[in-house]
């Protein structure tokens, strides 16, 4: 078990290991990017605008947190948590474009079309998705098996049978009224299947982790990934522009297919808590070693931002 995890159970606070392992995921992106000044240096500062902007780093969170769960060296945690974040990047300037939902403010700053050109943020994002395989084929710390394991798992996270799938029926879905089933479906591709990854490639570094703990993960993340989109769509519903770092009713504005949209706040609040108790259940078979996880799953499921 790792040092900073077994501090945490003493006497440190949930914000404070956010914080050290936000720290963390930051300095392991700074060394995958290209500099800023090596050519091509608008794209490669692209890129870095791209990641290096801030944000909640809510994936790398859930790979850490899981992985300290089944007790996985950090180190080996890092390569997942960095190649996911750099995907997650490249599908957040790729949804900000004109051609999908036109936006102008990311994370409090000008979307990277804005910033520089819609050119430029279709390079970068499009440079982004193969440096996160190639920080895991690079990887020093993990064996091949290990390797092929996590490509096969996030490619298929990002693919047409994940995020990239759930965002082409997103489009196809604006102005229409979903049923509840379908709703699910879209969130858990869109979002839910990147997320879904964090978790499960914690497993993918567990060799001896048994297959009642694969399914206690796999449906802890299923529960986590859908909350926090309805969490999400709650939010640009309640939320100012100034404290979620994009605009405000932005989905209402694109009448796009939302949780409260349809079936209003009270309804998407009470499923949010309904899956989030259902998502604790599913870690008692961890004990107290999934405390981190839980106190995670907590914080996205009822965060402010």
């Amino acid at each position: 078990m790792s040092g900073l995890l077994a501090q945490s159970k003493e006497d440190e606070s949930f914000a404070a290991i956010v914080a050290a392992r936000t720290a963390r995921i930051d300095a392991c992106l700074e060394l995958a990017l290209p500099p800023a000044d090596t050519e091509p240096a608008r794209l490669h500062e692209a890129m870095r605008y791209a990641v290096m902007s801030g944000g909640k780093r809510i994936r790398p969170l859930l790979v850490y947190a899981a992985g300290d769960c089944l007790g996985i060296d950090i180190e080996c945690l890092d390569v997942p948590a960095t190649a996911i974040e750099l995907i997650h990047a490249f599908s957040l300037v790729h949804d900000d474009l004109p051609a999908m939902d036109d936006d102008d403010l990311r994370r409090g700053r000008p979307t990277v079309h804005r910033q520089f050109d819609e050119a430029t943020a279709i390079l970068a994002a499009d440079a982004l998705q193969p440096l996160a395989f190639e920080v895991i084929a690079t990887s020093g710390v993990l064996e091949d098996a290990e390797k092929a394991t996590l490509v096969a798992l996030i490619a298929n996270a990002c693919g047409s049978q994940g995020m990239t799938g759930g965002q082409a029926i997103d489009l196809a879905s604006n102005g229409r009224n979903l049923t509840s089933a379908e709703l699910e479906r879209m969130h858990g591709l869109k979002t839910g299947a990147l997320l879904h990854a964090c978790i499960m490639s914690a497993c993918c570094l567990a060799p001896r982790l048994k297959r009642l703990g694969i399914t206690a993960m796999d449906d802890f993340a299923r529960k986590i990934g859908l909350a926090f989109q309805i969490r999400d769509d709650i939010l640009d519903v309640e939320g100012e522009t100034a404290v979620i770092g994009k605009p405000a009713g932005s989905d209402q504005a694109l009448d796009k297919a939302t949780w409260p949209a349809l079936f209003g706040l009270a309804e998407s609040k009470a499923h949010c808590a309904t899956l989030l108790e259902g998502a604790m259940r599913d870690l008692d078979y961890f004990g107290v070693d999934a405390e981190p996880l839980r106190r995670l799953a907590r914080y996205i499921v009822e965060r402010q931002l």
